[in-house]
């Protein structure tokens, strides 16, 4: 018998392609970690000290579609690599930080980029353009024990056919383990924390009908409609 005043939210999950789930428990998400994507945003494209942000675990949405969200008439896709946590800790050491990681996926951060635009403008936080529902769409999670650890290769996106973003994981200003480490001085990381690792450039806006398709090499195939 549970002693919880109300009932207990579930676990946001992420399949993975052993057909096992991936329990979620925080997300990251890394900034103009693409040095075109920093230059397409009227950013300076050197390599500065990283940022990130937040979306909710229950931000993470596997079905396949994204409901057009409500208050916005300009919503970008952003295709990034996500990586899964095993294991984490405080102050991990970039050599050691891949370590920590039990597999990658591909996935999608959508964003109200108007009211994104809106907060920016007035020193606010970003959640509203960020970390609405089904605002992370991903793809099954692969384990390292698959696939490696990815660190070149073509991400790209199509939008009904059409070529919108196209480039290299080696492009990453800041790679995974140096994200990783950089996030624990700060956090402390544990199993089932995500990490989305920044999208190249060529983000733009959709439409309800549209069809995404987010690829990674070596990583996996993301189809998702917009509704």
């Amino acid at each position: 018998m549970s002693d919880h005043v109300i009932p207990a939210p579930l676990v946001p999950v992420i399949p993975t392609t052993g057909g096992g789930m991936f329990p979620v428990r925080r997300v990251y998400c890394i900034g103009r970690n693409f040095a075109a994507h920093a230059i397409e945003m009227g950013h300076n494209p050197d390599r500065e000290p990283p940022f990130f942000f937040q979306k909710n675990p229950d931000n993470l949405d596997a079905s396949g579609t994204f409901p057009y969200p409500p208050h916005t008439s300009d919503v970008h896709h952003e295709v990034e690599l996500l990586v899964g946590l095993k294991s984490g800790g405080m102050n991990i050491t970039v050599d050691d930080a891949l370590s920590h990681v039990w597999g990658y996926g591909v996935s999608l951060d959508m964003t109200r980029r108007d009211l994104q635009g809106e907060m920016k403008k007035m020193g606010r936080p970003w959640e509203i353009g960020k970390a609405f529902e089904q605002s992370g769409p991903v793809g099954p999670l692969r384990p390292v024990s698959e696939i490696g650890h990815p660190d070149h290769g073509r991400i790209a996106l199509l939008v009904n056919g059409d070529l919108r973003q196209e480039g290299d994981l080696n492009q990453m200003i800041w790679k995974v383990p140096e994200m990783i480490s950089y996030l624990s001085e700060y956090f402390e990381l544990s199993a089932g924390d995500v990490i989305m690792a920044g999208t190249p450039s060529g983000v733009n806006s959709v439409e309800r009908g549209d069809v995404m398709e987010a690829s990674i090499d070596g990583v996996g195939l993301l189809t998702v409609k917009v509704i």
